[in-house]
């Protein structure tokens, strides 16, 4: 029996085999391998530099996903986000475990500042899961 090739479209099945290099234009030109870099985006530039990355900036933002997972809105015109009060106890469960495991090793501002702020994360986290109504 005789074995009919059509034209046009042709798949071969290349894996297990050695890669070569790929011809110049072909498909794989524009896929980026895992070492090429990509190129910035234009969205990801920010207007104002960042400030550096602190581990109180660090703590600020777990404490502020925590708060927002408690229904907090970062501004007055942004909707109120959805209560998700067992997703913002991890966090908060996180933040206490962040406090062990550092003791010792931190400034006393870094203390001061994980230490109040899981107070004021947990007694509003108490507050929302007895019922009572927050305080501001």
């Amino acid at each position: 029996m005789a074995e009919t090739e059509e034209s046009g479209f042709v798949i071969r099945d290349k894996r297990g085999q050695a890669r070569e290099k790929p011809v110049s234009g072909s498909v794989h030109d524009a896929t980026p391998s895992p070492t090429t870099p990509l190129p910035p985006s234009s969205d990801s530039e920010p207007s104002q530099p960042s400030p550096p990355l602190s581990f109180s900036s660090f703590i600020f933002s777990l404490g502020t996903s925590a708060l927002m997972l408690m229904g907090e809105r970062l501004s007055p015109d942004q909707p109120s986000p959805v209560v998700n009060l067992q997703q913002a106890k991890e966090v908060i469960d996180i933040l206490g475990i962040l406090e062990d495991k550092t003791k010792g090793n931190l400034t006393q501002d870094e203390t001061a500042i994980i230490r109040d702020l899981l107070y004021t994360l947990k007694m509003k986290y108490v507050g929302l899961a007895s019922g009572s109504p927050p305080s501001s």
